[in-house]
Order: C-alpha cells, then sequence, then structure tokens
C-alpha cells in the first residue's frame, strides 16, 4: 500500500483504533518493549507509533532523563499519541508525522528502536529496516514485532476477503503472514542484511478475546483489517460478514465469548559498534 494510502486508512480508523474493548495491541508492544529491556536514560525511536501501544511503555522504561521519539505517517494517529503522552505525564515524548522510509530523525542518535506489526505495510521492508537500524547509535537495540503462527480460525475468517482483494494487498508485505514474514529465519536475514549482528528471535502469545461474533466485527473494522473490508463491494459485505459469523460461532465457548490466538514474533538485533 501507497503511503498515502496507509495514512489514509489509520486516519479513518483513528478514533475506534485500539479502543473496541479487545486488549490486542497493548500486549503485543509491551512484549516488544520488554524484550528489548530500555534503561534509564536511554533514547528510544518507536516507528509507526499509532496512538503510543509501544511509546507509553518505552517512556516509562527509560524515564524523565531519557527521551522517546515516536513516528507515524497518519496525522490523527500522531496527535492521539501526543494526548495520550501528555495524560500519562510523560513530558520527555516527542511525536511527529513523518514516513517510516525516510524517518526525520537524525542518523545514529537512539539507543533503542522499536517497531510493532509496521513493517509489513513498506514497500520494501528491507530498505525501511536499514533506515531504521542506521537511526541506532553503535551498540543500541533493534526490535520489529510481526505475526507468526495463526489461529486455524482466524485464518480461516481471513480468507472470506480473499477474492475481494487486490494483489498488493494479497502480497506477503501486506499480509505479513508469508514470504520474509512466514519465518523466523527470514526475518532474521532481513534484519542480518540491515546490518545487525547478535540477531534473535522471541515469541510470545496473545489471545484476541471478543464477547461474540458482533465483537469482533467492530473490531475487525478497528485497525488496518479495515483496508479488506473496504476492498468488499457494499452490497457483498453483509453476505461476508454472516460466513464470518458462522465460522466464528462455531468456535464460541459456550458463553459465547470467542478467543482467537495469534503468535507474535519479535526479531531483535544489534548495530555494530
Amino acid at each position: 500500500m501507497a503511503p498515502a494510502g496507509i495514512a489514509g486508512l489509520f486516519d479513518r480508523v483513528a478514533d475506534t483504533y485500539d479502543a473496541v474493548g479487545v486488549d490486542w495491541f497493548g500486549p503485543i508492544a509491551a512484549g516488544l518493549v520488554e524484550e528489548l529491556s530500555p534503561a534509564p536514560g536511554e533514547r528510544a525511536l518507536d516507528v509507526g507509533c499509532g496512538k503510543g501501544a509501544a511509546l507509553l511503555p518505552l517512556a516509562r522504561s527509560v524515564g524523565a532523563t531519557g527521551a522517546v521519539t515516536g513516528v507515524d505517517l497518519a496525522p490523527r494517529m500522531v496527535q492521539a499519541a501526543r494526548e495520550a503522552s501528555r495524560a500519562a505525564g510523560l513530558g520527555h515524548v516527542a511525536v511527529l508525522v513523518g514516513d517510516a522510509v525516510d524517518l526525520p530523525v537524525p542518523e545514529a542518535s537512539f539507543d533503542v528502536v522499536a517497531s510493532s506489526l509496521v513493517l509489513f505495510f513498506m514497500p520494501e521492508p528491507a530498505a525501511a529496516l536499514a533506515g531504521w537500524v542506521r537511526a541506532l547509535r553503535p551498540g543500541g537495540r533493534i526490535g520489529i514485532a510481526t505475526f507468526a503462527d495463526t489461529d486455524p480460525v482466524w485464518q480461516q475468517v481471513d480468507r472470506l476477503f480473499e477474492p475481494y482483494l487486490p494483489q498488493r494487498m494479497l502480497d506477503a508485505r501486506t499480509s505479513g503472514r508469508s514470504g520474509p514474514f512466514a519465518e523466523d529465519a527470514s526475518m532474521e536475514r532481513l534484519l542480518g542484511e540491515a546490518g545487525c549482528t547478535d540477531v534473535r528471535t522471541a515469541r510470545r502469545t496473545v489471545v484476541a478475546e471478543m464477547r461474540d461474533a458482533e465483537h469482533w466485527h467492530a473490531f475487525s473494522w478497528s485497525h488496518g483489517q479495515r483496508a479488506m473490508w473496504e476492498c468488499v463491494p457494499d452490497e457483498e459485505r453483509a453476505a461476508v460478514r454472516a460466513s464470518a459469523t458462522e465460522l466464528l460461532g462455531a468456535a464460541a465457548r459456550p458463553d459465547g465469548g470467542i478467543g482467537l490466538r495469534q503468535e507474535v514474533r519479535y526479531t531483535l538485533g544489534t548495530r555494530p559498534s
């Protein structure tokens, strides 16, 4: 997806993003920050910061003696992250509108670079990643969160959209679940080719808990999956929704709740000194 398309998409979801009662982006970002272990006094960069899922825990970890910069392409997400930082009393946070492919920050100026669920939106992931590594000081650490194994039910639901999606959205860079994003080893190669050493992978499982299929529907419109819905013609959305409701209903617990499992991959490395 082109940068203008990404910015527009996330501006459209800004009101509902991470605000429909599904604990999702926070746990994924928290795991990334824990793996990076930011220390008090360090400078950290969050690429594609959204509303601040990783930005705020980074800021709390580095403390008032450190500094955190967030960059996001969508102006409304940037405004939300600024407001969240102010509300949390984190005065050492700056949030900028900027393109992750051409970061508006000096090179070699950060101890930590984090990016959660962003790299697979990049038209050229390897080139983007090389730029993120250049933002690190020698000896600095980088961590990237992407998707690994997905609940089979979730896969079945996502496949309902495939007949409507253009090739650019079927491509591995957008799906985040195939091509270079399909395996730990291929993600580690990307980071190594970007100039990192001591590359490693960590994994955690996150479960998206929803009250029922209607809750899933609201959640699916509240983040990047909205782009998939927007590819479905208006007159066919009801049928897709009904098929998804049937699949999710078959997986529901006796109380009607639905828990969809997602394994998250954290690929981590160091810029050589």
